[in-house]
């Protein structure tokens, strides 16, 4: 609103000042050339100081001028006026100053008859309204072989040119209520529409500050707008899942620390309470607190892990190395568990993929996959490792023909503590982490790990590594 209020205010105080000098260019022109006329026709009777005839031809005159005319002398004394009121009175306007001071020919101006003030064309904006007549002061040097014998002054009325100045203001005073109204109107309309997104923003993260991760908001704007909410969307669903995920997480957690815990209670209760226990019950009972002791230090171990790579604490300390190599290893540690179940761990290494990477989390990687893949398959069951280049990757892919995994349960088979078969799973004694801690570890690589499954038919995972060489 100020900057339009400036705008117009300018705009209208330079349109009025052209019609103004346009009005005030007009009746200059004819009054100007009237009274020069006049005034080379009367010098030769001021020169020889025939009275009588200066007053007839200026009475005469100030009919046809349509004004008041005064002939003044060289000290600015009325000698002669058109009224007969006037005579022997000395006047100070400035149009007569100008002329018998500064040396000009002619002059004019406008003035109110009342007060004397006179008008400032630069600046009719906002004209002084009164019901004061207005005049005009012309006045034209009376000169005689280059002397100045006096001056001539008509004065004449100009109300009509002012009313012409005072219509101009009030169409100029509606225009800005007008322009006012309208720009009041589409101020209060783009303000709506600019701030009601802004106020859904601002109240969905209101909601967020107090933990409502649900918040969304509606994208009914474009251009930058839109961009900003669907951020905020998108923001807001990330935290939802990860607080999701966290309460999950710690839900998890909990029973898996709590499985353990409550076995544990219930071996150490009969222990205490049964004293005369049978020594070889006793010694099971022992063995069996000894291996959920070591399944808790399993799980708490492999939670520090996720965590310090959370937070992005965990750092590789890479060597040249060959993948070929670490798989050939991890078989031949496996290769008795394979014999007891009668399985045949097939091992298909193409090219060595030598790789710059960190020699024990690999191995970690590598290790858990071909163990599940044991762990999981049937008795005289079959895994198969296949290890190849293509271009700068190497791809390592672990197969089983086990019972598979189920469909819906595949986008979560990285979930940490998740399960396919949560019964079987923890008789084979893993944490439920294992997985989580595989994708987590690729990933530090820069690589990729995906699990294609069919039930009934085996799982393979497909491990996707860049080979970056080091020095």
């Amino acid at each position: 609103m100020l900057i339009v209020g400036l705008s117009f205010y300018v705009m209208a105080n330079s349109l009025s000042s052209m019609v103004g000098d346009y009005l005030f260019e007009q009746r200059i022109r004819s009054d100007r050339v009237s009274l020069e006329t006049l005034a080379s026709q009367i010098s030769p009777l001021m020169a020889k100081s025939d009275a009588r005839a200066l007053h007839d031809r200026l009475l005469s005159s100030g009919g046809d001028l349509g004004g008041r005319i005064m002939l003044l002398d060289e000290n600015g004394k009325v000698q002669v006026d058109s009224y007969g009121e006037m005579q022997g009175m000395r006047l100070e306007y400035s149009e007569i100053t100008n002329i018998l001071v500064k040396g000009q020919s002619a002059d004019y101006g406008v003035h109110e008859l009342e007060s004397g003030a006179e008008l400032n064309t630069s600046n009719l904006l906002f004209i002084r309204r009164t019901n004061n007549a207005w005049v005009s002061y012309c006045t034209a040097g009376v000169v005689s072989a280059s002397d100045l014998l006096g001056v001539l002054l008509l004065v004449s009325p100009v109300q009509e040119m002012m009313q012409n100045l005072y219509q101009l203001q009030d169409q100029m005073l509606l225009i800005f209520v007008l322009i006012a109204a309208a720009a009041l109107l589409c101020s209060l309309v783009f303000s709506r529409v600019i701030t009601s997104p802004l106020a859904g923003l601002m109240r969905g993260i209101q909601r967020m500050s107090k933990g409502d991760f649900s918040a969304r908001v509606q994208v009914k704007s474009s251009g930058e707008m839109k961009q900003l909410a669907l951020a905020f969307n998108s923001m807001s669903e990330k935290l939802e899942t990860l607080d999701q995920s966290r309460n999950q997480f710690v839900s998890n957690a909990s029973h898996e620390l709590k499985t353990p815990l409550a076995t544990m209670k219930i071996m150490i209760e009969s222990l205490i309470y049964q004293p005369d226990m049978d020594k070889e019950l006793r010694t099971e009972f022992m063995t069996d607190i000894n291996n959920e002791i070591d399944r808790l230090s399993a799980i708490v171990s492999d939670l520090l892990t996720l965590v310090q790579m959370d937070v992005h604490n965990v750092k590789l300390t890479r060597e040249n190395l060959s993948i070929a190599t670490l798989i050939k290893e991890n078989a031949h540690r496996l290769q008795p568990i394979a014999d007891q179940k009668e399985q045949k761990i097939q091992l298909t290494l193409s090219d060595p993929c030598d790789i710059y990477a960190d020699k024990s989390k690999l191995n970690q990687v590598i290790y858990n996959l071909m163990e599940n893949a044991v762990k999981y398959t049937q008795q005289g069951g079959q895994v198969k490792v296949t290890l190849q280049r293509q271009g700068r990757e190497a791809r390592l892919t672990v197969t089983d023909n086990g019972p598979g995994i189920p469909k819906e349960n595949l986008p979560h088979i990285f979930d940490r503590f998740y399960r396919v078969d949560k019964a079987r799973s923890r008789e084979k004694g893993g944490t439920g982490l294992g997985l989580s801690i595989v994708h987590q570890l690729v990933l530090l690589h820069g690589g990729a790990i995906r699990v294609e499954s069919e039930e009934g038919k085996g799982t393979s995972f497909i491990v996707e590594l860049p080979l970056h060489q080091g020095s």
